[in-house]
């Protein structure tokens, strides 16, 4: 019988330590990129294969990965592109090779899956937000290790990457709290993903535990990020809250846009705190005060709890949360009296 290969076979050819390839193997910190790559490559040519592919299948490794998400996710390419890179190159680290594919309506409906999942040619899945639970459900019934990426749901049972919504929509409400706001709108469509109705719920944290009651006429709870729509809200307020929560980057643009629209000006007259610390933020006028998620981050997490889920499947399913932190610019300042929309 052929001898099986080890990480200490691997460490004694090229004289490193067990360690050392350990990490290089796993894609952690601790090692060159130099070494990573001379690991990988002896222990392709040795043969090496991680212990859990010989416990859940009989078949070799692929060297494959999918990435799959729906074409509206893939569409927020400031999110999730940065996410998607961050995934490749932790991929590529590991001597992988990235396969990714958008899930579109239709697809989705008929719960088609990408033939590199059905045949089984990955020897891993990552799904990037949302698609739909019957749809993530039918690719976890193939038996491939999968990570959900910015997603989790009580009846989808695989690991997750998720960043704290809550707490940091609280933070931020909590900035606008703590600059005499009293008046805050939340803007955001919860019914999207379970992320926005996270961040809800940390809006109203934030105001129950300063003693606040959310105004039932500022509660915008299935915002459409669309022009027209943000600033027919604005329009149909008699009177205008002084701060605005929204969901994501791309929901502050449209509020800062519409406000002007109305000669309101931000921060003198309103201030607007949003969430991801996208490109949105940084080129409103003014730059808008955000949430921050490590993208990086998100990725290389996402990446790390796949490849660990593939040598231990049979482990219970793990939910692991980011921290986030907010970043105060410039559309965020002491609370005004309130103003009386000009339209009305």
């Amino acid at each position: 019988m052929k001898k099986k290969v080890t990480m200490q076979d691997i460490a004694d050819r090229l004289n490193i330590s067990k360690n050392s390839v350990s990490q290089a193997l796993r894609g952690k910190d601790g090692v060159s990129e130099e070494t990573r790559e001379l690991v990988m490559r002896v222990a392709k040519e040795m043969g090496y294969q991680y212990p859990g592919s010989r416990k859940q299948t009989s078949q070799k490794r692929t060297g494959n990965i999918g990435l799959i998400a729906s074409d509206r996710a893939f569409s927020f390419k400031n999110f999730f592109g940065e996410i998607y890179l961050s995934i490749e190159k932790e991929v590529l680290k590991r001597g992988m090779h990235l396969h990714i594919q958008s899930i579109h309506q239709e697809q989705k409906n008929r719960l088609i899956l990408p033939a590199f999942i059905e045949n089984k040619t990955v020897d891993g899945v990552l799904i990037l937000s949302h698609i739909s639970t019957d749809y993530i459900n039918k690719v976890i019934s193939t038996g491939i290790p999968t990570v959900l990426v910015d997603h989790h749901h009580p009846n989808i049972h695989a690991d997750a990457v998720l960043t704290n919504n809550r707490f940091g929509a609280y933070v931020a409400v909590q900035h606008l709290i703590e600059l005499n706001h009293r008046d805050i709108a939340f803007v955001g469509d919860i019914d999207y993903s379970p992320s926005y109705e996270e961040r809800y719920e940390g809006y109203l944290l934030a105001l129950r535990d300063y003693g606040m009651e959310p105004n039932p006429a500022f509660l915008f709870t299935d915002a459409e990020e669309k022009e027209e729509t943000i600033l027919g809200y604005i329009r149909q307020l008699k009177q205008q809250p002084t701060a605005w929560f929204c969901v994501n980057d791309g929901l502050g643009f449209l509020v800062n846009s519409g406000l002007r629209q109305q000669g309101i000006l931000v921060p003198e007259q309103a201030s607007i705190c949003s969430y991801d610390n996208g490109q949105l933020s940084k080129i409103s006028t003014p730059k808008t005060t955000t949430v921050d998620i490590d993208l990086e981050l998100y990725g290389k997490r996402a990446v790390e709890q796949l490849f660990w889920r593939m040598e231990h499947p049979h482990e219970p399913f793990q939910e692991m949360l980011l921290s986030s932190k907010l970043i105060k610019r410039e559309s965020t300042a002491p609370a005004p009296k309130q103003i009386v929309n000009k339209s009305s």
